[in-house]
């Protein structure tokens, strides 16, 4: 029994290692883990008409999303995970769940979907499959590669792919580039948040133990050092794991629309749920895609209601006493995005009014007061800041104010 998306369910799979006393087999099928409720929790839970579970497992995602997916498609290489899955939509009652056998995404070539969500085999190794739940049989970080740079072409323009991954860190190359080459070139827009990044002996034993393995034991050893060797052999130097959210916006081949990709670092802690912030960063993405620095500076914005503006103070030295430091901007829901700024921005942002002057008016009006000259680069400057505080949801468009606020209402609800 568990909750899922605030009901109780029966969750149908193997028992677990820690639970029976036993070494999962190659064929084990995964219950209720850490990735799937951590993907269940960052996927939206708006109404759509089509959804598409890649590798459901035992269906835990089916449920999550039963109550917001009109029709429910999940897929997976392994018929005893189908089993499961079919005893799972069964016992809540899901009639309408369409369980497919097969890789990836074969069973449905040629479908598109509102929604896929997918939480693969992402575990980073040597192309070998020891279990199948969390083996896909590709080098290093071939499963999380398939599933960003084919998600794409399921969906339906405007439907997004939620996804949990793993990326390589590689030395001489950027982690944000590598995973960001994965998407096409045209017709996506892509946030992609690293939530931590561990080194490679830390996650090979990590994985040893998740099935009941004792790297001490000289059998097991000796598989710990192929798996680094290998990790060594690829320039390996360490392995991110995060969420990948990506939007269908336009058509993948005809280069009338530029993909969009934002990939950074959430290692802080936060306990609202990821998915209204998906949503919601797809509709100010959106907003942004379509507006111009002259746009923004003639709009009238608002800082997020439960924002929060802190003055930090240090001691430099013992007879200095303090003196500021930093003054931080932070949201106090959601992921709880920071930004430090400077106390200019500081005071603009206390002037913004969704019914009031624009940005330019206020700012031109601080700048006046303190008698500082409002040259066009000064003002190009506070506006490349704002698009920063617009893309975390710390400021936000008179427009989008109102709808952010009632679907984060509907969030708490």
């Amino acid at each position: 029994p568990h909750v899922i998306a605030g009901h109780d369910r029966w969750i149908f799979s193997d028992a677990d290692a820690t639970m029976a006393g036993h070494i999962p087999g190659k064929d084990h099928v995964l219950g209720v883990g850490a990735a799937s409720l951590s993907l269940a929790q960052s996927v939206p839970s708006s109404p759509v008409k089509s959804l598409l579970d890649v590798g459901t497992g035992c269906g835990i995602q089916l449920l999550a999303q039963s109550d917001a997916a009109t029709q429910l498609t999940g897929t997976d290489i392994h018929p005893r995970a189908l089993d499961y899955a079919e005893a799972t939509c069964a016992a809540a009652g899901l009639p309408h769940a369409d369980l497919l056998e097969g890789a990836w995404f074969e069973p449905v070539r040629g479908r598109r979907y509102e929604r896929i969500v997918s939480n693969p085999p992402f575990v980073v190794g040597l192309p070998e499959v020891g279990h199948v739940y969390r083996d896909s049989g590709l080098s290093l970080d071939g499963a999380s590669q398939l599933m960003i740079s084919q998600a794409p072409e399921h969906l339906t323009v405007g439907g997004t792919a939620h996804l949990v991954a793993a990326w390589v860190h590689k030395e001489g190359e950027s982690w944000q580039h590598r995973v960001a080459s994965w998407l096409p070139d045209h017709g996506v827009v892509a946030w992609i948040l690293q939530r931590d990044v561990v080194d490679p002996e830390l996650y090979v034993g990590t994985w040893l133990r998740d099935e009941s393995l004792d790297p001490r034991d000289p059998i097991v050893a000796e598989q710990a050092t192929a798996w680094l060797n290998f990790f060594h052999e690829q320039s390996v130097t360490g392995i991110g794991f995060g969420y990948v959210a990506i939007q269908r916006v336009g058509s993948l081949d005809d280069g009338s629309q530029p993909s969009e990709v934002v990939a950074e670092e959430l290692h802080h802690d936060f306990s609202d749920p990821l998915g209204p912030e998906v949503e919601d960063y797809f509709v100010r993405s959106a907003w942004l895609r379509n507006t111009t620095m002259d746009d923004i500076a003639h709009s009238q914005l608002a800082v997020r209601p439960g924002v929060a503006i802190e003055h930090v103070d240090v001691t430099s030295d013992i007879n200095s006493g303090f003196s500021p430091a930093v003054v931080r901007v932070t949201r106090t829901d959601g992921p709880r995005w920071s930004h430090d700024i400077d106390e200019h921005l500081a005071a603009i942002l206390t002037g913004l009014n969704p019914h009031g002057l624009n940005l330019e008016e206020t700012a031109s009006l601080y700048f006046l007061s303190q008698g500082i000259d409002v040259s066009p680069v000064l003002m190009n400057d506070v506006i490349a800041a704002i698009v920063d505080l617009l893309r975390h949801g710390i400021v936000l468009p008179s427009d989008l104010l109102e709808l952010d606020t009632a679907t984060h209402g509907k969030a708490e609800a």
